[in-house]
């Protein structure tokens, strides 16, 4: 591949032709603030917070989906690009709830992060928010309608696992919403708990429920590792505090991982000091059951104890 010599806010770099101008920023060490950008998924430039100046252009330009061309002088910061950014970034505010404080995306959430960066606040004011829709149906997800920000993050990774597609987006303008199946709950959905979703949502519109109240971002240690249940090996971070293993987190699918809730609860098994009693979905309900049943085993258990059985009558003998 051709490479092209581009300009990023007076550094001069060489990359090859089919970079977008965000990926060739990246290599210079130079973060351009994106909420619905992910590179495992597919571009839209939905959230246009990666907006960036060209010199002799007359618009802006989105820098997730603009590639790079011979002799481009890009500004990833100039007055213009900082000034729209912030309204961009004041909308979202403005219509999410004040709650930082308590939430467990707190530390990690992208739209706290970019409005530091930018020092803005929330604002008082009589307009319209986004309505307080929380979906608790699920023991494993929990869905905030109120603080998502229509980045479709969810939708895209949940379409790239041909058998789930359960996400989609429903009605128009300041209605929109992230939907399971013909708007159901997710429990009742087709929904199978992997939580491909709540790994690349950038705020707290999906939170893993099983690390709630567990500890916070900033809190404890962490340790990746590979799920043993097949041979994606799938990664998930292993969350400690207080020299105790509490909780199990899905890191963002790649190479083809397509996360599932049999690897996430085997890997919880394996390394959380008390996990959770995990539950099953049975005709739409979800339920309590055994680990045993849940991890789909029992007849493999039933095997081992039974050779364990024949062997130690044949020892007796």
């Amino acid at each position: 591949m051709a490479n092209v010599t581009v300009t990023i806010d007076g550094q001069k770099i060489s990359v090859p032709k089919d970079l977008s101008i965000l990926e060739a920023a990246k290599l210079l060490d130079i973060e351009i603030p994106a909420l619905c950008y992910d590179p495992n998924l597919e571009v839209v430039g939905a959230c246009r917070l990666c907006i960036v100046e060209i010199e002799g252009s007359k618009k802006l330009e989105t820098s997730c989906s603009t590639k790079v061309k011979e002799g481009m002088n890009i500004f990833t910061e100039s007055e213009k690009v900082v000034r729209i950014r912030k309204g961009i970034i004041q909308l979202l505010l403005d219509s999410h709830p004040n709650d930082c404080l308590t939430c467990q995306k707190a530390g990690e959430c992208y739209l706290q992060k970019y409005a530091y960066e930018y020092n803005l606040n929330f604002r008082k004011h009589n307009s319209a928010m986004r309505p307080q829709l929380i979906d608790t149906s699920s023991p494993y997800i929990l869905k905030d309608d109120s603080k998502c920000i229509l980045c479709g993050k969810c939708v895209r990774t949940c379409a790239q696992v041909s058998d789930r597609k359960v996400l989609s987006f429903s009605d128009r303008g300041y209605d929109t919403k992230i939907i399971c199946d013909e708007d159901k709950n997710l429990e009742e959905s087709s929904c199978v708990s992997c939580n491909r979703c709540v790994s690349v949502c950038p705020v707290g519109a999906l939170i893993d429920k099983r690390q709630i109240n567990k500890l916070r971002s900033w809190e404890g240690n962490s340790l990746t590792v590979n799920c043993k249940s097949c041979q994606y090996g799938c990664e998930f971070e292993i969350k400690s505090k207080n020299n105790k293993n509490v909780a199990v987190v899905a890191k963002s699918p790649s190479n083809g991982r397509p996360l599932c809730l049999k690897g996430r609860l085997t890997t919880e098994l394996l390394y959380v000091d008390n996990p959770e009693t995990p539950y099953s979905k049975i005709d739409g309900k979800f339920v309590e059951t055994s680990w045993t049943e849940a991890l789909n085993i029992e007849d493999v258990l039933e095997k081992i104890n039974k050779l364990n059985a024949d062997k130690s009558s044949l020892g007796d003998d």
